[in-house]
């Protein structure tokens, strides 16, 4: 089944209706006295998560709890004990389309753009977690739906509103290392697999609909420990790897502060592809037409996995310092600028030294770094804008493209070694073998 079908069978094809042109006006004529009635989908971790920063706004009420595994609707019943539960979210939205005003998808990966569509299709704004998307068809999609409907969206990378990462941003656009050619981030956490596909199945556990966590991906037998509900992003019929966990996060302030658009050719070095799981270690080297605040080019390096970043001259740190785990570090005209990550201050480094900058003119006001107290901005961001008091950072227009050049290294990575040239007003490679991978086929479940 391809996405127009799914969406058609599962949204309003199925509901037999069509919207009024009124109902095509979203929520940002509401008035400041208004409530948000939210329906959150998948309740896992992350989920669980994203409820209390929503729910922490004192204008919403939680009206609709979703996830395929009891476990999580339990834990978040015991917080929302008037909320109706639901293991499908298409019951859910089809069934409370009337008393839903916004929808918050945290799901696997592969259900990211299901679960969205069919909501954005109902009108209702969508808060979804990073990545946006699977698949880069299902990125463009997103974007254009949001756009069609002038729709609130917001991509769940709550630092994007830290406020460091705002410095970071504010310093890069200032010309403060002049224009930049080249950026490297990295991040040492494996979200890859190198083994085999496991063999025969398990139980599945009683609380668990397998059928309905599979979703639209492929069927494949459940096993214990390979799935649900942590080792998914691992697979590539669910979850986009280390690239696309971190990778998100880590790339955001570089690729805002940058204005960078989607590149135009993609190298990724890793073991050869089973098929199966995402390599453990990736060296994935983009290049992109330049912007008013690069070089002609721009030169982006991203290193995953054990032992990442590779020792590299420009990742030297004054004194033999230690680099942190995870970060961006963007080379300049005029020095380079280090951005660990994550709460942790830039450093601006020239001729080998730190030098001290000014950052009381950007008006930022006193650097807070408690994530407890950081995280709900981002999420109250995406309230307020349905609630017509504001406008979101991350939204769909945004998020799509960031989204869109995280996958196209995770697509490389089933040709490792071979750079791909990406034609972003075709929406496809020159490289035709690569192009099956840009989209995929939907399950009916």
């Amino acid at each position: 089944m391809n996405k127009r079908d799914f969406i058609k069978k599962s949204s309003l094809g199925a509901l037999g209706v069509a919207l009024a042109p009124s109902f095509l006006q979203n929520l940002k004529n509401l008035g400041p006295a208004d409530r948000l009635r939210t329906a959150h989908i998948g309740l896992g971790y992350q989920g669980l998560e994203d409820l209390r920063d929503i729910a922490s706004h004192p204008q919403v009420d939680v009206v609709a709890l979703c996830d395929v595994d009891q476990v999580g609707i339990d834990k978040a019943l015991a917080a929302h004990p008037g909320a109706k539960t639901f293991k499908d979210y298409r019951i859910m939205l089809r069934e409370m389309k009337d008393e839903i005003d916004a929808v918050i998808v945290a799901t696997p990966d592969h259900t990211h753009a299901p679960a969205s569509l069919m909501a954005m299709e109902m009108d209702k704004p969508v808060y979804c977690q990073k990545p946006l998307t699977h698949y880069v068809s299902e990125s463009r999609a997103m974007k254009k739906l949001a756009e069609e409907k002038n729709l609130v969206t917001q991509m769940g990378i709550q630092v994007h509103s830290f406020y460091d990462y705002m410095l970071g941003t504010l310093l890069i656009r200032d010309g403060i290392i002049g224009k930049v050619h080249t950026v490297r981030a990295w991040s040492p956490k494996t979200w890859g697999y190198n083994g085999p596909a496991p063999e025969g199945s398990d139980p599945v556990p009683e609380t668990l609909d397998w059928n309905l966590w599979l979703g639209t991906s492929p069927e494949r037998p459940y096993k214990d420990g390979y799935y649900h509900p942590t080792n998914w992003r691992k697979i590539m019929d669910y979850g986009c790897g280390t690239l696309g966990d971190m990778g998100v996060h880590i790339f955001d302030t570089p690729y805002n502060a940058l204005e960078l658009d989607v590149p135009y050719t993609i190298k990724t070095d890793c073991r050869p592809p089973t098929g199966f799981g995402f390599p453990e270690n990736n060296v994935v080297t983009y290049e992109f037409p330049g912007t008013p605040y690069t070089a002609e080019k721009l030169t982006w390096i991203w290193s995953d996995g054990p032992g990442a970043p590779a020792p590299h001259p420009d990742l030297e740190l004054p004194g033999g310092e230690a680099l942190h785990d995870q970060g961006a570090m963007f080379m300049g005209e005029k020095g380079k600028l280090y951005l660990p990550h994550f709460m942790l201050e830039p450093k601006l480094i020239v001729d080998g030294q730190y030098v001290p900058m000014d950052v009381e003119k950007y008006n930022l006001g006193t650097p807070v770094r408690n994530y407890a107290t950081e995280s709900p901005k981002h999420y109250h961001q995406f309230v307020d804008a349905c609630l017509g008091k504001g406008e979101c950072s991350a939204p769909f227009s945004y998020a799509a493209r960031l989204t869109e050049t995280i996958l196209l290294g995770v697509i490389a990575g089933r040709f490792p070694g071979q750079t791909l040239h990406w034609d972003a007003e075709k929406a496809q490679f020159a490289e035709a073998e690569a192009n099956q991978y840009l989209s995929g086929a939907y399950r009916e479940f």
